[in-house]
């Protein structure tokens, strides 16, 4: 594995962090958690915050690249990404300086406005908690006025996840496919190594194994226990979506994807059987896959196919 030092280090650091919040009965030390988890603030009119439901801790973060100046016309019409961070289903906010830094990314390489979404947490919320959050945030986009920068464009939206977010990306399209949206049209899913699985160890899983930074197997069956509901195995169709336990999509409107995938990742297996079953359910997907990219590569922008992977996503946008 050719991986340059300093992320080698990070990742040597986040290890002990979290086998002391994570406990082996599938719970969290939150308090623990959070004192490790660096926040970064909104900055006004870069970027804001929205709340969509108090209750629940529903809100999100808007970037608007028309504040800095780099997205050309203050008039011109841009894209809206609607964003759902990774993390195991466990993990993370919008307000986490690693996935605040991606969406600021995204909005300006991809000159997009994007939507980050701040979606439950499990084990203390389980399925389908985030996939209810991340829908409902969609349509209350839908159906409120004023609350994104005027030169959004609706007609031309995406839904956008890393890891577990692009898990809950294609669930969110999933739902989405069949309710009428009022302005919101979605174009598109962005999914930049999806977390998907089943009970079956794929060839992947078991020649990285947990070798690989970023991601082990043993992680992933640890984010599974604490997401599923309890007495599920991984072939449950939120894992395993194109599973014995699964639902045809073939009917379904979903629009077109583009799929990144690591060639470091141990769970990559699952992502390319993921675009293999949207290809048979009669769906146009476009997988990218990176020979020396670990899982989470995305978030060290000084990686090369970090560069690489934001040109084709503005591709992929560009046509759709």
């Amino acid at each position: 594995m050719s991986i340059p030092w300093k992320i080698k280090l990070i990742f040597s650091l986040l290890k002990p962090i979290r086998n002391l919040c994570f406990s082996s009965n599938f719970t969290i030390n939150r308090p623990l958690l959070n004192f490790f988890d660096r926040k970064t603030r909104p900055s006004p009119p870069f970027s804001d915050d929205v709340i969509v439901d108090p209750s629940r801790n529903l809100w999100f973060r808007v970037f608007n690249p028309s504040a800095t100046g780099n997205a050309g016309s203050d008039n011109q019409p841009l894209p809206v990404i609607i964003y759902f961070h990774g993390g195991g289903f466990v993990t993370g906010s919008p307000d986490s300086a690693t996935f605040h830094s991606l969406a600021h990314r995204f909005s300006q390489h991809l000159r997009s406005v994007v939507v980050s979404v701040n979606y439950r947490l499990a084990p203390e919320h389980r399925f389908p908690s985030q996939y209810d959050d991340g829908f409902d945030a969609v349509k209350f986009l839908d159906s409120s006025v004023g609350i994104l920068p005027p030169t959004a464009d609706f007609s031309r939206c995406f839904l956008a996840g890393d890891s577990a977010g692009g898990n809950l990306a294609h669930h969110v399209a999933v739902r989405a496919s069949g309710f009428e949206f009022q302005r919101v049209k979605l174009r598109g899913v962005i999914s930049l190594q999806p977390f998907f699985g089943g009970e079956e160890r794929t060839e992947s899983e078991i020649r990285i194994g947990n070798s690989a930074p970023g991601l082990t197997v043993k992680d992933a069956d640890w984010y599974w226990k604490a997401f599923l509901p309890n007495g599920s195995n991984r072939d449950h169709p939120a894992v395993n979506v194109f599973g014995p336990e699964s639902v045809d999509i073939s009917g379904l409107e979903l629009g077109k994807s583009i799929v990144i995938v690591g060639g470091l990742d141990p769970v990559q297996d699952w992502q390319k059987r993921y675009c293999e079953g949207l290809r048979k359910a009669g769906k146009e997907v476009r997988l990218l896959e990176y020979p020396n990219a670990f899982h989470a590569f995305y978030i060290f922008p000084e990686l090369p196919e970090c560069s690489m992977m934001m040109n084709e996503i503005k591709d992929f946008m560009k046509i759709n």
